[in-house]
């Protein structure tokens, strides 16, 4: 017997299914409204510091991008899954269309490499620091609307019907997967009732109405979220799908086991709590300045003067002399390897701690690591959104709003998804030990968890 809340979780499913005309309305919908965004704003100039959220159109399409639409995305992987992706996402929508009417391609062997979701989170957002991503329009344009028509030609080329941009390249894709293990709403496949439902089909008893699943999922197969766009076609199927609720653990501490990939534990600790700290922590790390300093001095001394010109092109290197913002090759050079640096010196920590822990609990395997780094989702998630949404009270501050409570919020956040981060690591070291080493191993949890908590720390409170 389902109980009431369950029926309305999978009604919900159903109205997705039945609906989507509503929803390509409101995909398009967001495409004119996106578009719109990246491009008008190229056609102004760049912003004073007298321009406002409400008087300057660039400003507002900064706020909507960075202070509203990234951070909240991020947030919205957490509770309704990627509803996002499968709804609502402008890429996505073009993709599929582009598919719809392309060449229908097989999908490429290089396309299918399982390292795409790192690489391509790590050159957009090293890319969009040296350009400059969150301040002005033609750098939206580059890399947004870059990513946008690659979107489409993808879609154009490979595979009729689907998103294998979705799938394999767009730059958030692993991001999102990861965030969306946290869910507590998912498509539950009954295969007992799938088999039965395709002997009745067999036998002509049925007639069962195919099912167009853009993001390549294995439907049968399907346990997980991190790959459902959510989007809802699948409901009902065979009588099997159906959109439930699960624990929000549930992925994570069981999936894990077996489903963790190398990849993912490296976007989780090189990429989300590596690369995006360094390129958050930069603009205010008294240790870039040292660095840079440092740097200036050395080459000064050697004589090597065109490190020090500022003449790279802005789709290059930061490039608004009417703004008084121009990187030097020295700025690019910083920045880039602040953040690489960041990213080894963070990511080989806590790979370090995770290692000790399996080691403790009993047994190091690399499966046991990857399922480990997992645990610690949560707060690769929760310093994306506190870091995006530095923008967010940046630009609100500018307009005279008062922001005293930001603090107080931030260290909140920290503190709720540490203590998720703390429950997931042990009950997956329950699955592998007992006892004091349990607890010994727990240790080298927290010690990882210390590691994040205090690169937050100096740019929240200590810098």
């Amino acid at each position: 017997m389902h109980s009431k809340s369950s029926r309305y979780i999978a009604y919900a499913g159903y109205w997705l299914r039945d609906h989507r005309k509503v929803i390509l309305g409101i995909q398009w919908f967001i495409v004119l409204f996106y578009a719109a965004l990246i491009i008008i704003p190229c056609f102004y100039p760049v912003p004073d510091n007298d321009a406002r959220i409400l008087n300057n159109l660039t400003v507002f399409a900064q706020f909507c991008f960075w202070g509203i639409w990234w951070p909240f995305v991020l947030l919205s992987m957490i509770f309704l899954g990627r509803f996002w992706c499968g709804v609502m996402c402008p890429e996505g929508a073009l993709t599929e269309w582009a598919s719809n009417n392309g060449l229908g391609r097989p999908i490429p062997k290089w396309m299918r490499w399982g390292g795409w979701p790192f690489t391509a989170f790590a050159l957009t957002t090293i890319y969009g620091q040296l350009v400059s991503v969150y301040q002005y329009p033609w750098a939206v344009l580059l890399v947004l609307g870059g990513s946008t028509v690659a979107a489409i030609i993808v879609g154009f080329l490979y595979a009729k019907n689907k998103r294998a941009w979705c799938n394999y390249l767009c730059p958030v894709n692993g991001v999102f997967a990861l965030l969306a293990k946290l869910a507590p709403v998912y498509y539950k496949v009954d295969k007992v009732a799938w088999d039965e439902n395709r002997q009745y089909e067999k036998a002509n008893l049925i007639k069962v109405a195919q099912v167009n699943c853009a993001p390549l999922q294995p439907l049968r197969s399907m346990q997980g979220s991190s790959g459902c766009h959510m989007c809802g076609r699948c409901s009902g199927h065979h009588n099997a799908i159906d959109l439930s609720f699960r624990s929000p653990m549930d992925e994570v501490v069981r999936l894990g086991a077996s489903e963790a990939t190398f990849w993912q534990m490296a976007l989780i600790l090189y990429g989300l709590l590596g690369i995006a700290i360094g390129a958050f922590h930069w603009t205010m790390s008294p240790l870039f300045i040292q660095y840079k300093l440092t740097l200036a001095e050395f080459f000064i001394n050697h004589e090597i003067w065109w490190i020090l010109d500022n003449n790279a092109p802005w789709f290059v290197l930061t490039h608004y002399p009417e703004n008084n913002d121009v990187f030097s090759w020295l700025d690019g050079l910083c920045i880039l390897t602040y953040i690489l640096a960041t990213a080894a010196v963070m990511g080989t920590a806590l790979l370090a701690c995770l290692t000790a822990a399996t080691a403790i609990a009993g047994h190091v395997s690399r499966q046991r690591i990857y399922h480990l780094a997992q645990a610690f989702i949560p707060i690769a998630g929760a310093g994306v959104f506190l870091g995006l949404s530095a923008t967010t009270l940046s630009l609100i501050k500018h307009e005279g709003i008062s922001t005293w409570w930001a603090n107080d919020v931030r260290l909140l956040l920290l503190v709720v998804s540490s203590c998720t981060v703390a429950w997931l690591g042990f009950r997956i070291l329950q699955l592998w030990t007992s006892g004091w080493r349990l607890m010994v191993s727990f240790c080298a949890v927290l010690a990882a968890l210390a590691v994040v908590n205090s690169a937050w720390g100096l740019m929240f409170w200590w810098w």
